[in-house]
């Protein structure tokens, strides 16, 4: 048996095993495991820093970008590491996602159907980057009733080994089984991982456009998450401008490395002389480099305030049509007019990789237009699509995002982690067969009456 077969083998076996705790313990873990990192909390992030030297020779020949190299540190913010810590308490607090009847029906006298949400089983996370990512979905995989085995970059290995060992250690102190939450650290592992369809149920990458397809395109095992953030703002003819230069400037600029910063800016036609230069000298004063199409360029040029901007020479250019499916994650945006409200669908639609879009209306008619008509997994109104965030929706925290249409969409967390099983009960004395049911003479009809929903009887 293969190291990567044995790691798959014992993540299926302590599912398996966990399935009968109850689910008081999966508590007692969350409580041990915010409460081991907190204690750990130097160990790790000296660690961490580590890794934030080697990543800084990478970015400076070249071979990593500054946005991975943002993502991988701890303490790019004062709460950041607080923060992470906060989220399991969080995900602890949440409902419990399992046991829950979702469909109940009454099939005959002593005969009763229930639909009843449980664990997916055995999740490999394969991730880049950001070790946070380990502690999310560790919390997120014991509350809902998940093994997982998770792979990081190469990027944050010393990060992730005293942070796996933390792990190892607090789970060690619970009725969980030790091979519950399992880390690898090799590329080797993963491709043999992605093999193993008989013990790992559900692949979740998160990571570059590259490592998602790679995966999706390698493994028999169902895959759940996204390629690319490529989300669009779109300012319609009726838009306010302070709220478009709020929602714009905040969908670009708070976070530019994350999935869900815009990168493609779309302007009806109307506002070219108006808005639009208005909007483009708050994104220029926020060192938003802006790719424009002739249209939206030439209104630039010829306003004699923007063209006199000091960043205009240095920040203003011609778009090309690779810039509308480009994923920059830096502060770079690709703007281009419309002259309607389904032009700009079908641009999104076209274009987009079906992530999260916005309009910015004040008509009614046209933002729920745009809601129906965008095919994506966030469509919002007037908000910055920075909102599309497992916290921010309050799932505490998320697993990823996922833009496909089975299952879980948008930001996933503990509901997306979830399926379901049929529980059928008799409590008919001589049991239940199916032969007395049907249409013809002496046969007995299906009741099919509702039973309340909510805990499982079970």
């Amino acid at each position: 048996m293969s190291g990567a077969e044995q790691v798959a083998r014992t993540a299926k076996e302590s599912f398996d095993a966990s399935q009968l705790l109850d689910s008081a313990e999966r508590h007692r873990a969350l409580i041990a495991l915010k409460q081991a990192l907190t204690e750990h909390k130097d160990e790790i992030l000296k660690a961490n820093r580590l890794d934030i030297e080697a990543a800084k020779e990478q970015v400076a020949a070249g071979k990593m970008s500054s946005s991975l190299l943002k993502r991988l540190d701890l303490e790019s913010s004062a709460d950041k590491y607080d923060s992470m810590l906060q989220g399991i308490l969080e995900v602890d607090s949440l409902p419990d996602p399992t046991g829950q009847v979702t469909y109940a029906k009454t099939l005959d006298e002593g005969l009763e159907l229930y639909r009843v949400t449980c664990p997916i089983g055995v999740l490999l996370v394969i991730f880049e980057a950001r070790p946070e990512v380990i502690v999310n979905i560790t919390a997120l995989a014991i509350k809902s009733g998940n093994a997982a085995i998770l792979k990081g970059g190469k990027e944050s290995l010393e990060t992730q080994k005293i942070m796996s060992r933390v792990i190892q250690d607090a789970l060690s102190t619970t009725s969980l089984p030790p091979a519950y939450i399992q880390t690898v650290s090799t590329r080797n592992e993963i491709a043999s991982l992605l093999a193993q369809d008989r013990y790992i149920d559900l692949v979740i990458p998160r990571g570059s456009n590259s490592l998602v397809k790679s995966i999706q395109n390698d493994s028999r095992i169902p895959v759940m998450g996204h390629a690319d953030g490529l989300c669009a703002v779109y300012v319609d003819e009726s838009a306010v401008e302070k709220k478009a230069i709020n929602v714009v400037v905040d969908s670009k600029t708070t976070y530019t490395a994350a999935c869900n910063a815009a990168e493609t800016l779309l302007i009806h036609d109307s506002l070219l002389s108006s808005l639009w230069p208005n909007l483009a000298s708050a994104l220029l004063d926020s060192k938003i480099a802006l790719r424009c199409d002739p249209s939206t360029l030439s209104a630039l040029s010829s306003n004699s305030t923007v063209s006199s901007h000091p960043a205009f020479s240095q920040l203003v250019s011609a778009s090309t049509p690779e810039d509308y499916e480009t994923e920059f994650l830096e502060l770079i945006l690709a703007v281009k007019s419309v002259d309607s409200l389904s032009s700009a669908i079908k641009h999104i639609n076209t274009h987009s990789s079906h992530h999260t879009d916005s309009i910015v209306t004040e008509n009614d008619a046209n933002a729920k237009a745009f809601c129906r008509g965008i095919d994506s997994a966030g469509v919002y109104v007037n908000a910055s699509t920075r909102f599309a965030d497992g916290f921010r929706y309050g799932f505490g925290t998320e697993v990823g995002v996922s833009t496909g249409k089975t299952h879980a969409r948008g930001p996933v967390g503990l509901e997306g982690l979830v399926i379901y099983k049929y529980q059928v009960r008799s409590t008919a004395d001589e049991g239940h067969g199916t032969a007395v049911f049907g249409t013809g003479e002496g046969k007995r009809p299906f009741l099919h009456t509702d039973l309340p929903l909510g805990d499982s009887p079970f």
